[in-house]
């Protein structure tokens, strides 16, 4: 999937520089992504609370602009 590499590939490229800290995720950049089977079981594993889930030990905030995908 298309989102999905794009996540990947900015992860990679903000670990070369520091550790990740958040993922600010559009709400239906979040949808995209949990079609995603991969990311959806990472996602859904990593707590019961949808408020602080994490995807590859970084937490996810989900924002209001549709399709913001941005590690910091």
């Amino acid at each position: 999937m298309l989102y999905f590499d794009q996540l990947n590939e900015s992860i990679k490229e903000i670990e070369k520089l520091k550790k990740p800290e958040k993922l600010l995720i559009g709400y239906r950049m979040y949808f995209e992504l949990m079609q995603e089977r991969k990311f959806f079981e990472e996602v859904v594993g990593s707590s019961m609370n949808p408020n602080k889930r994490k995807y590859k030990q970084i937490k996810i905030k989900i924002t209001q602009d549709e399709y913001q995908l941005l590690v910091i």
